[in-house]
């Protein structure tokens, strides 16, 4: 009987991770159409051959070098041994953990968007998912995550909490972006003698499309975080929603209704609850979800208008500095004061928080450099006028409407 009831456990819990595997995996569909709809219809056909090549690398390269840097944990045994004594638990705990490895290209391929070169940009996000991302896990979340939380534990009073990934996975992605935005400069013609000439958007419900399929999908994310059917709560998928309507309601009022930021509105919010999700109460979710709403809608604007920073669907603000808030956040209302579970420091929060920006514009920066001097990383103004689609894959998005 006890046997029967173990092997049930494995089994509900290889399902329960599973399952939530695939829900984030369909969210790179939702990251895909969201680019689709934000860049123009000369770009459309690269962003999505972009996300699932990037996908498809991170698998390999998270599969034979990351998840074993982040676990220490390897397959390269006979397939029975994968099995283990849990039913292949192991296995899809990686293709889980995979999911948000492979957010940090699908992030960045926003930002460079319709000016990057393709190969160079495949390597890039190949060394984040395989070396970099992983390294960083490791102290968060993995192998390495003893030394690095006791000292956060002693210093500060609690380990940096981040359930499901606003800072170890978004402000990572956001500001890993940052760097390359800078080396790549703006697309041809964005800013003309010093004026900002905006590119409009090519298709607002394609771009709604993507923000619902990552909204659905991110329930995967936060929910399934706990990693087990025992560990499963409902003030997890209560906060996530909350949070997310929060967003999409400040959004509403501070861009006076522009549904571009209102849906993105809702990324802001879900990805600033991320880390907080399994600590706060429901109305400081809302809050949560709602301030980093804010600071996307304005971070937007002062980055494209006032430093001039050409960042396409504005990854750095929406991922990298609302992620940042996430990790904070999950500090000011995780405690007591606000209805929090409690057992988290804000200063470990700030830490944890600030640590990760600093290593994600290092290593940006380094990575990008080297392959901007080495290989080049920009397209040529000329492929830029053509557009990526035609100039990388010579096909457009709507072919019969170039048949004469």
């Amino acid at each position: 009987m006890e046997s029967t009831v173990q092997s049930l456990q494995h089994g509900g819990d290889v399902l329960f991770l599973m399952l939530g595997a695939v829900m984030v995996f369909a969210m790179h569909a939702g990251f895909a159409f969201l680019e689709v709809g934000t860049v123009r219809k000369k770009s459309q056909v690269n962003a999505f051959v972009k996300i699932l090549s990037d996908w498809s690398v991170s698998t390999v390269v998270y599969f034979l070098i990351g998840y074993p840097i982040a676990y220490g944990v390897h397959f390269l045994v006979p397939a029975g041994e994968l099995l283990g004594g849990n039913q292949g638990f192991e296995l899809v705990r990686f293709f889980f953990l995979l999911c948000f490895a492979a957010c940090i290209p699908a992030i960045i391929s926003g930002g460079i968007a319709e000016r990057a070169r393709f190969w160079p940009q495949v390597l890039a996000g190949a060394v984040f998912a395989g070396l970099t991302y992983p390294l960083f896990e490791s102290f968060i979340w993995g192998r390495n995550s003893g030394g690095l939380q006791a000292f956060f534990e002693s210093t500060f009073g609690a380990p940096f909490h981040d359930f499901a990934g606003s800072v170890v996975v978004h402000s990572m992605g956001g500001w890993l972006a940052l760097p390359a935005v800078l080396i790549l400069g703006p697309r041809l013609n964005r800013f003309v003698r010093g004026k900002s000439q905006p590119i409009p958007v090519s298709n607002i419900p394609f771009l709604a499309l993507g923000s619902w399929i990552l909204a659905v999908g991110w329930f995967g994310f936060n929910v399934m975080s706990a990693q087990s059917l025992e560990g499963i709560s409902g003030l997890v998928a209560v906060n996530s929603l909350m949070a997310m309507v929060g967003g999409v309601l400040f959004a509403l009022v501070a861009s006076k209704n522009d549904p571009g930021f209102v849906h993105n509105g809702a990324l802001a919010g879900l990805i600033a609850i991320c880390a907080g999700s399994d600590l706060v109460h429901p109305i400081a979710a809302f809050a949560i979800g709602g301030l980093g709403s804010l600071i996307f809608v304005y971070g937007f604007q002062w980055e494209q208008e006032k430093l001039r920073i050409d960042d396409v669907l504005g990854v750095w603000p929406l991922h990298g500095i609302v992620g940042t808030w996430g990790g904070i956040s999950a500090g000011i209302f995780g405690g007591p004061l606000f209805g929090g579970m409690g057992g988290v420091s804000f200063m470990s929060q700030l830490a944890g928080s600030l640590l990760a920006v600093a290593y994600a514009l290092v290593t940006g920066t380094v990575v990008y450099f080297i392959i901007s001097r080495v290989f080049g990383f920009r397209m040529e103004d000329e492929e830029q006028f053509a557009g990526p689609d035609l100039s990388i894959h010579s096909i457009h998005a709507y072919p019969e409407d170039y048949v004469k």
